[in-house]
């Protein structure tokens, strides 16, 4: 079994609850600060966003964004502190891990950390009845044909990731400062996977084509399933197959006060301000 590469760990689990897209990213950048500074110990959390959020990689130009489109379709506009492209989190599961960097379960090397954290992912995945596999090496920044990236997150499956039927099913990134990793991803679990691209500053005609590539490259969990399946069931399944892959048991818990604290004052002055949507 894959746990036996790990030694037992004790991590807290944050399930269920949603805000929107600058209180999700305050959240995850709290909690990764408390786990290093041994506050709280590290954490698997599962949440949504209200209302429907757009959020960018770190390093993604905000040029990429139709700002007037998302503003009509009342779509938040947010930038991650993990990198990556642009994901539209509506109608799906994001995860997130916050950890020290000295875990085995995370290791000095990113991609290798990657894999070993999308162990987890895979069994949960798995535990719905899914048939996914990894990618074992990913396109990265660009495409195998050498075409250049596009905006879109789930236009490309990268290093580690995820697919169904060939198909790319959950997009992860990752965020390492001051010894800890933080990587969060989303899990369609249903609706129209191309509708981001309504979002995006495109031409008509690259409009279209992106749909295309996207129906063609990327899929929901109810496509892959052949079901719906409820943001509870895909939550439950996502943390035993995070137990069960890397040896770990999960007691749930709450974001305490002080992470509620830090979180409020991060959302304030870093991911509702301009400067930081605009830094890229």
């Amino acid at each position: 079994m894959a746990t036996a590469r790990y030694p037992p760990a004790q991590w807290r689990l944050i399930g269920g609850g949603e805000a929107d897209g600058a209180g999700n990213m305050a959240i995850d950048e709290a909690i990764l600060s408390a786990v290093l500074e041994g506050q709280v110990p590290p954490t698997l959390r599962l949440y949504a966003w209200s209302p429907p959020c757009l959020s960018l990689g770190r390093n993604q130009p905000l040029g990429d964004v139709d700002l007037e489109a998302c503003r009509a379709a009342g779509v938040d506009v947010v930038r991650r502190p993990t990198g990556g492209r642009a994901i539209l989190h509506t109608g799906e599961l994001t995860y997130s891990v916050a950890l020290l960097a000295s875990d085995p379960r995370a290791t000095a090397d990113v991609l290798e950390g990657y894999r070993r954290l999308s162990e987890g992912l895979l069994a949960g995945l798995r535990r719905l009845g899914v048939e996914v596999t990894p990618v074992d090496g990913g396109q990265g920044a660009g495409h195998r044909d050498g075409r250049r990236a596009g905006p879109v997150c789930f236009d490309t499956p990268s290093h580690h990731e995820i697919t169904a039927g060939g198909r790319k099913l959950v997009g992860s990134a990752q965020w390492r400062a001051r010894g800890g990793v933080l990587q969060h991803g989303s899990l369609p679990l249903e609706g129209e996977i191309t509708r981001i691209v309504d979002c995006l500053a495109l031409s008509e005609a690259d409009r279209e084509a992106q749909r295309r590539a996207l129906r063609a490259r990327a899929c929901t969990l109810e496509e892959a399933q052949g079901r719906r399946v409820p943001f509870a069931e895909a939550a439950q399944a996502l943390a035993e197959g995070f137990a069960e892959a890397l040896h770990l048991r999960l007691v749930a818990g709450k974001i305490t006060a002080d992470e509620q604290a830090r979180a409020g004052e991060l959302r304030r002055t870093r991911y509702a301000t301009c400067e930081w949507a605009g830094r890229a």
